[in-house]
């Protein structure tokens, strides 16, 4: 039987793991917010273009994972394995996303640049996009599977994952504070829309993202350290891909990888995550293109999302006593109907009165919305796992392959078809998801209902002892 680690985790270790996701959280703030505005409005690329090299990425990301998960949860020899079979990982995407990224916001060395001729520039950014997403994914799979490797405490791990949330949105508000200072310094007219002139902009931004992000990688690595191997009693193991090399009494084997695809379980919460993600995704992406087809500024294509995650950051407060007293379940459909407002609020808006004030409250119900969802998504994911910590990347991965495919094929259509009506996309695609969030919430309440023997992952008792970090940080 394996022993996992007791002790309670420092305060310091706490705060060194939640910050070793934060190159990761900036680029992904760029990579979301800016990059379509940035190849149509600086580089002057047609929207379907923009799209593809999205998909590209995300495609790229999506296959990356399963990868890694299975990859990340194989118990090697290899003498670098020894430094941690999760921090090995962290340590390979880190380096991938600090010498990828910036290329990927700056002009195409080489390229003729010749007006209509995208293709010779598509492949050259998509190596490096490539790249990017590959080391996105190693670092993230890597970092949310070492949550149930540091404690087997359900208070602990929850509190890690919400810890993990708030400075996945100091990130993002940091690169919007950064985006509105270069924005509003390179220009005197606050009326400038965002165009070709803003390029060394946008490398500006990037630079002060990773440079934040390299310094959080150090303390991730120094201030966490990975358990070993664990020890086992009986000298037993099963392979994690589902193959049992020596007998393994039932109570103290691992959940293989197989057992995983035939639980019905990971499909539900599968199913949560990507809706969750997708809304949350897409409101981040479509919100600067939405409001420049408004017409608002280049400062407001900064304001505006600084907003929305200062509402998200804020919110993630009062999840522990949402989860706590309502239960997951109910916390979820209370965040999914908060980004439906915000949806049917952009539907119904217009005028000077809208764009000047009222588009800030929409900012803030989307960011609210957000952080309630997916603070709760990745608890689920979390207790999905639970003790079974040998294929944890795995399960990560399995969320995070659905997840980045959804979100590719979605921005490929929509900047294909619909591209003049982000008014829509805001309304429609992001309300859709929401709403298929809660759906999938309620089928999670229903297989409970039918299924009182189960794991657990449902249990009601669980939803109870849900904790944030606040508290313990």
């Amino acid at each position: 039987m394996e022993l996992q680690q007791q002790k309670k985790l420092t305060r310091f270790q706490r705060i060194c793991y939640s910050i070793g996701h934060v190159q990761n959280d900036v680029c992904a703030s760029m990579w979301f917010t800016y990059l379509l505005i940035y190849f149509t409005k600086v580089l002057g690329w047609p929207s379907a273009v923009a799209g593809t090299i999205m998909l590209i990425g995300q495609v790229a990301d999506g296959l990356s994972t399963p990868f890694v998960g299975v990859q990340a949860d194989l118990r090697d020899d290899f003498w670098l394995c020894r430094y941690g079979r999760r921090k090995t990982w962290h340590l390979v995407g880190t380096l991938c996303v600090l010498l990828s990224f910036p290329f990927i916001f700056s002009p195409c060395v080489g390229c003729r640049n010749a007006p209509g001729d995208y293709w010779y520039q598509l492949v050259y950014y998509a190596a490096f996009v490539c790249i990017f997403q590959f080391g996105w994914a190693s670092v993230q799979i890597s970092h949310l599977s070492l949550i149930p490797d540091l404690t087997p405490d359900e208070h602990i791990r929850t509190g890690l994952i919400a810890c993990r949330y708030t400075f996945t949105v100091v990130s993002n508000v940091l690169i919007y504070l950064v985006a509105w200072l270069v924005l509003h310094i390179s220009s005197d007219d606050c009326d400038r829309k965002i165009g070709p002139s803003d390029q060394k902009s946008f490398q500006i931004v990037v630079g002060s993202g990773l440079g934040i992000g390299v310094l959080s990688s150090i303390l991730f690595h120094v201030g966490v350290k990975e358990a070993p191997k664990p020890i086992t009693l009986e000298n037993h193991s099963t392979n994690v891909i589902g193959e049992t090399t020596n007998p393994v009494s039932a109570v103290n084997k691992q959940k293989t990888i197989k057992e995983h695809l035939f639980s019905v379980q990971l499909y539900q919460v599968a199913a949560v995550y990507m809706s969750t993600r997708l809304f949350a995704n897409l409101s981040q992406v479509y919100t600067p293109l939405y409001l420049d087809e408004q017409g608002l500024s280049a400062e407001s294509l900064a304001i505006v999302p600084l907003v929305m995650f200062i509402s998200s950051f804020s919110t993630s407060f009062l999840t522990r006593t949402m989860n706590k007293h309502l239960g997951r379940r109910f916390a979820f459909i209370i965040g999914s109907a908060l980004g439906a407002g915000g949806c049917v609020w952009v539907w119904l808006g217009a005028g000077k009165i809208y764009t000047t004030y009222e588009v800030y409250g929409v900012a803030i119900l989307l960011g609210a919305s957000s952080s309630i969802q997916l603070v709760t998504s990745l608890g689920l994911t979390a207790d999905l796992i639970g003790q079974d910590t040998d294929t944890g990347a795995f399960v990560y991965g399995a969320m995070s392959f659905v997840d980045k495919l959804s979100n590719g094929l979605a921005v490929f259509i929509l900047q294909s078809y619909f591209h003049h009506h982000y008014r829509n996309v805001l309304a429609y695609v992001c309300g859709g998801s929401t709403i298929l969030g809660a759906m999938a919430i309620a089928t999670l309440i229903e297989c409970r209902s039918r299924t009182s023997s189960d794991s657990g992952l449902f249990d009601t008792r669980r939803d109870a002892r849900f904790e944030s970090s606040y508290s313990e940080i």
